[in-house]
Parts: C-alpha cells; sequence; structure tokens
C-alpha cells in the first residue's frame, strides 16, 4: 500500500513537470521565436494578422551591400534618416515596400522616392522616439484600457498625418514578410503613392535647392549650416516686416477722410502689421526655404499664433473704436441722465465685446494648440471636455475665472449698466465702465474706485438708476420747539416753485419725525430728474432753508433752558395734586 502511494505520487509530479516545462520551439541562432514567427511555422490562420506577405521583397533593387536592421519600427526608422544623411539614396530605397512598381522599375525608382521621401520626414514629421516601438511586433506596451490597441502587436504603424493640396496623407511603416526571408518593417507602399505631393509642399525649397553644398550639411543640433544662418535672418525680415507694415497702415490711418475709421485703423494698425509679418514668415516657409522638423515644429505654430492673436487684436480694438463712436455720438456723456434704453444699449455694446473675446481667445488658442505635433490630437478635446477645463482653469487661476464669469453675469442680467448711478459702500458714484476683471466706478468728486468684479456682485449696493433716473433727495434741520412747521411747509413749497430743478408732480414734504430734549428735527423732501441733479438741488434748498430762518426767526434755533428753584417747585406741586383731581 505504501509502495502504491509513493509511486502514486512520483506520476503526479512528473506530469506537473511536463505541464510547466516551456516549449522548445527555437528560430534563427538560438533565438525566441516571435509570435508572428511562431504562428508562421504552426501555419495558423492568425499569421496574417501579424504582416503583409508578399512573394518576394523588392526583387528589382537587388540585395542590399550592407546589413539593414529593419527588424522593428525604431530600426527602419533610424537607418533611413541615417542613409538620408549620407546621401546613400540606393541604401535609403530598402527601407521602402516597393511592391507597386514593376521589378524592372525598382533600381531607377526606388532611389528617387527615397530622395523625395527624406526631406519630407526629416522635415514634415515629429518624431518622438519614445513612441517609436523597438519591437518587431510593435507590440503596445503602455496605455492600460484606455489604449485600444494595448497589448497587441501590430502590422502597421502610423508616423505622421500631414496636409496636401488634397486629403490629408499618412507616413506609415508596414511590417512586410515575403516567402523567402524574415519580417522587416518599411515605408508603406500607401505613402509613398503621396510622396511627390508631399515633396513639393515640404521638400527643400528654392533658395535651398541653389546653395552650395557646404551649407547643406549637418552641423550643430542636427540642422544644416544654412539653417544656423538662415534662422537669425529669417526673424530680422520679419521684424523688418513689422515695422514698415506698422508704418505704412500709420500713414493710410492718417489720410482716412472719417474719424472712427482713423480712430480705428490707429487702434488697429501694430495688430494688423503683426499679421503681414506672420504671413510673410509662413510664406517664406513654404516657399522660398524649408526648415528641419524640429525648427517647423516651432516655428510653423509659433506664426500662426501670431496670426491668430493678430486678428484677434485688431477686431477687438476695431470693436473698441465702434464702441468710443457710439459712446459719443448716440450715448453721450456717461451718467444716468441719458434714457435707459440708451444706457442699456452702451452696456449690450460691452457685453458683446465680451463675448466675442471670450468665443475668439478660446477658438484662437484650440486653433493655435492643434498646429503644435504635440497637441494636435489633444488640443481641440481638450478645450471640448468641460470637465478639464473646468479643473485646469479652476486650480490655476481660480480668482480671475471667478471675475470673468462674473462679468458675462453681469453682462447678461444687468444689475448694473454703464452709466448707472450707484450707492458702493458708502460711495456715490456713476459706473463708467465693465471690464472682465474689475469695474470701474467714478465718484461725484470725480475720484475713481476700482472694484473687482466678483467682489461687487457678491456684495449688496444701491443702483438708483434700476427703474428710472429721478430721485428723491431729503435734509433735515434741528428746530427749537417754538418753530411754526406750518410756516416753514409754506416757505418750503414756495422755494421748491421756484426752484427749476424740483420735479412739480412728485414727492414734495415737510414732515417733524424726531423729537430731542432740546429741539426737534424737521425733514425736507424734493424730487429731481435723476441724482445728480438732486444732489445740488438739496444742498441749495438747505441753504435757502437756513437763510430764511436766520433772517426772519432766528430764535426758532434750538436753546437751552433754565428752569428756577420757584418753578421746580410749582411744577412738583402741580404733579402731585394731579391724582387727587383725577
Amino acid at each position: 500500500m505504501n509502495r502504491l502511494r509513493a509511486l502514486s505520487f512520483l506520476a503526479c509530479l512528473g506530469l506537473a513537470v511536463l505541464a510547466s516545462a516551456p516549449p522548445a520551439a527555437q528560430s534563427g541562432e538560438g533565438q525566441a521565436a516571435t509570435p508572428g514567427d511562431a504562428a508562421a511555422s504552426a501555419g495558423t490562420p492568425g499569421a496574417s494578422d501579424l504582416w503583409y506577405r508578399v512573394e518576394r521583397l523588392n526583387p528589382g533593387l537587388g540585395q542590399p551591400e550592407q546589413a539593414l536592421d529593419r527588424e522593428t519600427p525604431q530600426g527602419t526608422l533610424f537607418g533611413f534618416l541615417q542613409a538620408i544623411r549620407d546621401e546613400d539614396w540606393r541604401r535609403a530605397a530598402h527601407y521602402l515596400h516597393l511592391s507597386e512598381l514593376p521589378a524592372e522599375r525598382q533600381a531607377e525608382a526606388g532611389p528617387g522616392l527615397a530622395r523625395q521621401l527624406g526631406p519630407v520626414v526629416e522635415r514634415g514629421v515629429w518624431i518622438d522616439w519614445s513612441e517609436i516601438p523597438d519591437r518587431p511586433d510593435a507590440l503596445r506596451e503602455g496605455g492600460g484600457g484606455n489604449a485600444p490597441l494595448a497589448g497587441q502587436p501590430r502590422k502597421t504603424l502610423p508616423l505622421a498625418t500631414m496636409e496636401t493640396d488634397g486629403p490629408p496623407a499618412t507616413i506609415r511603416l508596414d511590417r512586410v514578410k515575403p516567402d523567402d526571408g524574415p519580417a522587416v518593417w518599411l515605408f508603406s507602399h500607401r505613402s509613398l503613392r503621396s510622396v511627390p505631393q508631399l515633396y513639393d509642399r515640404y521638400g527643400p525649397g528654392w533658395l535651398e535647392r541653389k546653395l552650395p553644398d557646404y551649407w547643406r550639411q549637418p552641423s550643430l543640433f542636427s540642422l544644416y549650416r544654412w539653417e544656423l544662418a538662415a534662422l537669425p535672418l529669417a526673424v530680422g525680415l520679419i521684424a523688418g516686416v513689422l515695422m514698415i507694415a506698422r508704418s505704412l497702415l500709420g500713414r493710410v490711418a492718417r489720410r482716412l477722410p472719417w474719424s472712427w475709421a482713423r480712430q480705428g485703423a490707429e487702434s488697429a494698425r501694430t495688430p494688423l502689421a503683426l499679421v503681414a509679418a506672420a504671413i510673410t514668415g509662413r510664406l517664406l516657409l513654404d516657399q522660398a526655404v524649408s526648415f528641419s522638423g524640429p525648427v517647423t515644429a516651432v516655428l510653423s505654430p509659433l506664426l500662426t499664433a501670431l496670426i491668430v492673436v493678430g486678428l484677434t487684436l485688431a477686431a477687438v480694438r476695431a470693436i473698441d473704436a465702434g464702441l468710443d463712436v457710439v459712446t459719443y455720438r448716440f450715448v453721450g456723456e456717461i451718467d444716468d441722465s441719458e434714457s435707459r434704453d440708451q444706457r442699456h444699449f452702451y452696456t449690450t455694446i460691452y457685453a458683446a465685446r465680451r463675448i466675442v473675446v471670450l468665443i475668439a481667445f478660446v477658438c484662437g488658442l484650440g486653433i493655435v494648440l492643434s498646429q503644435f505635433p504635440m497637441f494636435e490630437s489633444v488640443g481641440i478635446s481638450l478645450l471640448a471636455s468641460a470637465g478639464v477645463l473646468t479643473v485646469v482653469l479652476g486650480i490655476a487661476g481660480q480668482t480671475v475665472l471667478g471675475n470673468i464669469l462674473s462679468s458675462l453675469q453681469i453682462a447678461i442680467a444687468k444689475p448694473i449698466r454703464i452709466g448707472d448711478s450707484v450707492l458702493y459702500e458708502g460711495h456715490w458714484a456713476y459706473v463708467e465702465s465693465i471690464f472682465y476683471t474689475f469695474v470701474r466706478l467714478r465718484t461725484w468728486d470725480e475720484r475713481r474706485l476700482i472694484v473687482p468684479v466678483r467682489y461687487f456682485a457678491s456684495h449688496p449696493f444701491e443702483n438708483w438708476s434700476m427703474k428710472d433716473a429721478k430721485m428723491v433727495r431729503s435734509f433735515s434741520l434741528h428746530l427749537d420747539h417754538d418753530a411754526d412747521v406750518e410756516a416753514l411747509r409754506e416757505r418750503f413749497r414756495e422755494l421748491a416753485e421756484a426752484d427749476e430743478d424740483v420735479m412739480p408732480d412728485e414727492l414734495l414734504k415737510v414732515m417733524v419725525l424726531e423729537h430731542e430734549r432740546r429741539a426737534q428735527v424737521v425733514c425736507f423732501y424734493a424730487t429731481a430728474k435723476d441724482p445728480g441733479t438732486a444732489w445740488t438741488m438739496h444742498g441749495r434748498l438747505r441753504e435757502a432753508m437756513l437763510a430764511w430762518i436766520r433772517d426772519n426767526h432766528p430764535e426758532w434755533w434750538p436753546r437751552d433752558r433754565v428752569v428756577t428753584a420757584d418753578r421746580r417747585d410749582a411744577e412738583a406741586a402741580a404733579a402731585s395734586r394731579a391724582p387727587e383731581n383725577s
């Protein structure tokens, strides 16, 4: 029984060892076979998913003169660029998939295609070597569940999508396996169809093609010698165009017959000159010279950004010029003496300006980000993602964002308008301007209060012009108890009827609202058409009432009364007899 148990244990142990042993399949010179090689040797149906099969690989080129590393995408791309730098066009042709060309034409057309494709890749493709796989199967190792091809081998690898005169063209690498050799990575035959068009757009410009060979040799930072000399010259040319265009636009602006046109052209001449300089730079890049990929990847989006910024600033300044015209021609002086409709119209123009600037900023930022190769896939999506945008802006500029949103809230709800008269934290002032981040108030004594929009919108204030500009003002006088209130009422009515600023059909009253030990407090009320007029009106009426009392009834001023001992005793005796009489 014990022997039987021992034999059973040994049998189970042997089966476990056999099950855990690795397969003995080997490929090549003692190296483990790749998934593609294993699938091919087994003849499985999945082999076609790992490469493109051909009978022979570029038979018209013959065998390469030296060993080529084409096993991985990174090796193919590096070897091709090195062959281009060495100007070895025949060796570079071995990195191309020429299956669409007849075999008899491959030896002649292959080097020509390589000569054209090389500058296109160098100048038009932003190469991030960390994203170029160094595996034969080009398997994407990172990304997790967010990458659709994570953990799967690939037989095609797109490098970049480039603009042409027609549909965009994609430069890609394909994994190709001939029947008589191992699988290699080559530039796709589909990409080679667009090489002539791409070369016309991204290849060397006419000025570069006329340079001697010395200037077309590599130098510092993998840049050509002519590029190191041309960069400062290009910057100087763009700066010169900027100054000349600004001067010419200034002369044109001064000769315009309309004042509003002169003002708008003068304000917009610097942004327009910036646009002209940036367009000159783009023409220089597109027609005369073509810099290498790293320089083009920075310079081209930068020039695009300058064009967008210049056009945006020109539009904003043109709107500002139109706003000034409306202000002085239709609205006049910024106060609440004008009608509600005019103040509402002026505030609406300010709101439109803020909305235009915000839309131009968002669209311009999306265009600029989309021009950078590193943002070409995330620039627009980042701006379109409200969650990401809110988090990023909320953390980076919570105060600025809060002021901008409060400004848009004021522009839409209009709790205040340009020209409204407000009482804000004890200051009587007019709303002079509403900007993105602050509100500018002009006090009655010509001081300026600068209040952050967010703070202004979150604290209570009085808007004296919300419904109507007319306003009731009052003043109080402390007079003796013997003052005749009816006489005061008659005199105040006479003064109000004679004052041109008092509205006759509105509130006009004289009332005693308080009673103190020494005096009674008499309040006088009158109405004017707007707060500014009411302010001066109530001052004039106060002065007139004080002068009338001083000249006619000086005894009505408050007095201190002295009570003698005999009178005090008599008042006390009268008070003690009062209960008996009752």
